[in-house]
């Protein structure tokens, strides 16, 4: 049973994701015949934290707390991505997963999490912005940079800030009930569960390297996107064999020029829906996917969500 949480905390802990478990488990909502959580914050740096907003945070629970746990919850920090970790907190993080107890992290909290060894060989989330850094400092693990958070109990990671919500609700669900999970969302203003991932949030510009021979044809691409081409087509306006034309491509763009031109269309309806107050089949029509159905396909392919949803995420329930 999920009875006793703690949140760990070193230099420079972001008081939003810590904000984030203490909320959901440190609050005492009796009154509402909901759970109440023997909660502790712990430091694992001294009693007096520094936060990156500049401000300090003081504690008197120790690492010691951390051995009548049930789940331990790491939130993100400041330099967390790049930084040494005190050898004393990673035992016990190992220590504690050993007996029983689950371990949760927010955002960069995950890396404590890789540091200590627990997701070796599991699969983790983590904020799109640093799961790159991620795999390449902790090969052993398989980082999914799209979704919102992973389950791999005992372990559970989450991506960047808000998401820490959804893997908090997640874990409530799974051991209290969607009941307790729902009146707990209710009470936070938050959906209980959200849809899609977070590949809707990731930036993808175009890519920068340079393309000698088919940069031409990628701007008149990025120009049409509402237009039927062929790779035959595409090969005749770089004067190319199309045999050619498509090796260059792959070769200077990394994909192909189907895959390409689908993620700019994605791109330009994602920038039409938040920019704009066109229906969604004026859309498809404009990013060349024809009809709505085609585009509400292809989106939630690419990003996890439908057209009006991610309208809803980014503009407000009017925009729906």
């Amino acid at each position: 049973m999920l009875k006793n949480v703690a949140a760990v905390l070193l230099n420079g802990v972001h008081p939003f994701e810590l904000g984030v478990v203490c909320e959901v488990f440190g609050i005492d909502r009796s009154d509402e015949g909901l759970p109440v959580y023997d909660f502790a914050v712990v430091s694992a740096e001294g009693p007096d934290l520094g936060t990156h907003c500049g401000f300090t945070v003081s504690t008197p629970h120790g690492l010691e707390r951390l051995e009548e746990a049930d789940l331990i919850a790491v939130p993100a920090g400041e330099s967390y991505v790049d930084r040494e970790y005190p050898p004393e907190l990673l035992t016990a993080l190992r220590r504690a997963v050993e007996r029983g107890c689950r371990v949760l992290s927010v955002c960069s909290g995950v890396f404590v999490l890789a540091a200590a060894g627990l997701l070796d060989g599991r699969r983790c989330a983590v904020h799109w912005h640093h799961a790159e850094q991620l795999a390449r400092r902790y090969p052993r693990l398989a980082v999914e940079p799209d979704v919102l958070y992973v389950d791999e109990d005992p372990v559970i990671t989450s991506a960047g800030t808000a998401a820490g919500i959804d893997a908090c609700l997640h874990l409530v669900r799974k051991e209290q009930g969607p009941e307790v999970a729902n009146r707990i969302a209710r009470r936070m203003v938050v959906p209980p569960h959200r849809d899609g991932g977070q590949a809707q949030y990731i930036e993808r510009p175009l890519p920068k390297a340079p393309c000698d021979t088919v940069g031409e044809v990628l701007v008149w691409m990025e120009e049409h996107l509402d237009a039927e081409v062929t790779v035959e087509q595409l090969a005749a306006r770089a004067h190319m064999a199309p045999r050619t034309f498509a090796r260059r491509f792959q070769q200077e763009t990394g994909t192909t020029p189907y895959r390409w031109i689908l993620r700019q269309r994605v791109l330009r309806a994602q920038e039409l829906l938040e920019g704009t107050d066109e229906t969604v089949d004026a859309i498809a029509a404009r990013t060349g996917f024809g009809t709505a159905a085609a585009l509400r396909h292809q989106f939630m392919r690419a990003l996890g969500t439908t057209p009006n949803a991610y309208r809803r995420a980014f503009r407000g329930p009017q925009a729906a």
